[in-house]
């Protein structure tokens, strides 16, 4: 039975022809729109393992040729599934054979300044980290291509050559939906960020140059230990995480125009699908699957998506799939290697994973190259006092007796290339820094051909502006300088007609300034309300002094300039006076509620609260009574006019019998 070869040739078709039909509509547009490529899928069967094969036990999965297979059908016993992709590696195959035939041909790309990533992709127990990264006698796809990337680099960017390269290194690994720095581990979670041009990036991602394949094991064979990997049923070493190698080579124009190129090598070792039935997980590895197959899940909701033509593709719903944003339906050059097992038992996984590798084939990149623009940094030009004056300034700092020596016979010099621009050389008040990089860009055009270019190339409107603003400048300058003549003119004219005042006038005298009076603003008026039954009882009492707030008429001195002649004004103002028995008596209830009153008592007083009053009852128990009111200073640590205060607060309230509330 030939599963899915028809409705894929048809789709084949369809897509050709409607890839023809938009080239032709778009002639204009066919050099600037990326072509197509598709992602190219390549199968990987990897051997029995040791001890698991038995005598009568056949694979499930037969190769057919380079780039087919079959598979038995779990539906009809009698009839075999056909799959078809880019390239099938069978059992006997090596890893070189799957580097040189699938991987290698892609690395050319990164020196164009496009994208290329290499997936690995299958159930638990597969072959895929061997596939990735090898062992030291059989060496994966990582050190391989790291090995030929860094000898391309070494050769394209030599001395001679139009390009200088650079080659960085990030190692990284998505643990259960967690961005994790292997290079650095300590930084904790990251966040993938997306840039207005499209690209994925992730802020705070270590860096490391490399040069050579020493450096690289340097920093990589570390980072390995630190990715996450545990024990289950069918692997001893099954990683636990999605291990993401990014390789970023940076080319920069030594020659003009000066471009600039970024390519980036995605190295994804991908976790593997597990069934927690079969490997036995329990408690942390159970969790640890179940964000393994949820990403996985996420990536096949992608796939789909792209197929489909789907208005929205669910990049975002995994970590693992905003990465491979890029690498599926992005702009990279994609290589997915699907690994898959030849027992029986694996039977299922086998057929997912297949099953996912068809339909990841029908998936649409449009890489482009990453090249950008920068333009030379000019040298500053360093001019002479002379070259930044005008010609009218110039002639003036020369002196006389240097017009004198100077032969008028003497043929002018040609102009130079500073000079040419003459509007230019009387913007004596211009930034010495921007005058020196116009002058320095004007010498630039002129040494490639541009003779005379007036004002850089100013538009004729524009230059004309320019040039009547300059001319309006010197004018207003030079009617200064002869207002400036005329008065100084005046000056020698007033001084020749009356010596005694020149005797006595001084440049640096001043005329004494008129005397100015300075008031200053009133106070606000005062008023304290006294409680009505303490006004009762002075009313009712022959030799009380009732009038408790006094008008009091008082002088205050306004200050004015002349200090010799200080001026009074009355003013009138309000100033509380207390008879002395109504303070006595005050004092003396203050002082028995201090005796003898409780935290509650102590706390009806003027700013006295919770705390203070606290600290009064165990005062009085340790050192016994109050002597008198001004004892209270050794408690609470205030001073003498805020003891003033608080008698002022509290004496009229209990001098009349009435509390007064917590502050």
């Amino acid at each position: 039975m030939d599963a899915g070869v028809p409705a894929r040739r048809r789709r084949e078709m369809a897509a050709a022809v409607s890839g023809a039909g938009r080239c032709r509509l778009s002639k204009v547009g066919a050099a600037r729109r990326p072509l197509p490529a598709r992602v190219r899928v390549a199968v990987r069967l990897r051997p029995f393992v040791d001890g698991t094969a038995g005598e009568n036990d056949t694979p499930c999965v037969r190769g057919l040729d380079s780039c087919s297979l079959e598979i038995a059908n779990w539906r009809n016993h009698q009839e075999t599934l056909k799959y078809q992709f880019d390239a099938f590696y069978g059992e006997r195959s090596s890893q070189q054979d799957i580097y040189a035939g699938s991987v290698q041909p892609i690395l050319r790309h990164l020196l164009e300044g496009q994208n290329a990533s290499v997936l690995a992709y299958g159930p638990t127990g597969a072959g895929k980290t061997h596939t990735m990264l090898g062992s030291p006698e059989q060496p994966g796809v990582i050190p391989r291509a790291l090995m030929d990337l860094l000898q391309l680099t070494r050769e394209e960017g030599a001395e001679g050559r139009p390009w200088a390269l650079s080659v960085t290194m990030s190692y990284l690994e998505i643990y259960q939906e967690k961005v994790l720095d292997l290079l650095e581990p300590s930084s904790g979670d990251l966040v993938i960020r997306e840039d207005c041009r499209g690209n994925i990036l992730i802020p705070g991602l270590t860096q490391k140059p490399i040069t050579s394949f020493a450096d690289f094991e340097r920093h990589f064979l570390p980072a390995s230990r630190n990715r996450t990997v545990g024990a289950t049923r069918l692997n001893q070493r099954s990683s636990r995480s999605h291990a993401v190698l990014l390789v970023k080579v940076d080319q920069r124009e030594r020659l003009a125009p000066f471009r600039q190129r970024e390519g980036k090598l995605y190295l994804i070792d991908l976790a593997g699908s597990e069934d927690n039935r079969r490997t036995g997980n329990k408690g942390l590895r159970l969790k640890e699957s179940g964000a393994i197959n949820t990403s996985l899940f996420v990536l096949g909701k992608v796939v789909d998506a792209l197929n489909q033509g789907l208005p929205r593709v669910p990049y975002r719903d995994s970590k693992l799939t905003r990465l491979l944003q890029d690498s599926l339906g992005g702009s990279a050059h994609s290589i997915l290697i699907a690994n898959i097992a030849p027992e029986r038992r694996f039977y299922l996984d086998t057929v997912s994973a297949l099953n996912f590798a068809a339909r990841s084939k029908e998936v649409i990149n449009r890489p482009f190259t990453n090249e950008s623009l920068q333009l030379p940094v000019l040298a500053p030009v360093k001019l002479s006092q002379k070259e930044l004056l005008g010609p009218s300034e110039a002639k003036r700092a020369r002196g006389p007796e240097e017009e004198e020596t100077r032969s008028p016979e003497l043929p002018v010099a040609p102009a130079s290339a500073s000079q040419k621009l003459s509007p230019l050389q009387k913007l004596s008040s211009m930034d010495p820094a921007m005058l020196e990089r116009l002058l320095s860009l004007d010498r630039l055009l002129g040494s490639q051909g541009s003779q005379g270019t007036p004002l850089l190339s100013t538009p004729k409107r524009e230059r004309m502006v320019l040039m009547k603003t300059v001319e309006e400048k010197d004018l207003e300058i030079e009617r200064l300088k002869m207002k400036q003549k005329e008065l100084e003119a005046k000056v020698l004219a007033q001084e020749a007609a009356d010596p005694k005042e020149k005797e006595n006038y001084s440049p640096t005298m001043l005329r004494p300034l008129a005397r100015r009076t300075v008031t200053v603003a009133k106070p606000l008026k005062k008023a304290v309300v006294m409680p009505l039954q303490l006004i009762q009882e002075q009313a009712a009492s022959p030799n009380a002094e009732i009038h408790i707030l006094k008008k009091k008429s008082r002088k205050r001195k306004l200050e004015s300039l002349d200090a010799s002649q200080p001026e009074e004004k009355a003013e009138d103002g309000w100033e509380l006076q207390i008879s002395p028995e109504l303070l006595a008596h005050g004092r003396q209830k203050i002082l028995d509620l201090l005796n003898e009153g409780s935290a509650r008592d102590l706390r009806s007083l003027q700013r006295i609260g919770q705390k203070k009053a606290q600290l009064i009852v165990g005062w009085r128990e340790l050192h016994g009574p109050f002597s008198q009111v001004e004892d209270l200073e050794r408690v609470e640590g205030i001073s003498g006019k805020q003891m003033e205060s608080f008698l002022k607060a509290n004496i009229l309230g209990l001098a009349a019998g009435q509390g007064c509330g917590p502050s």
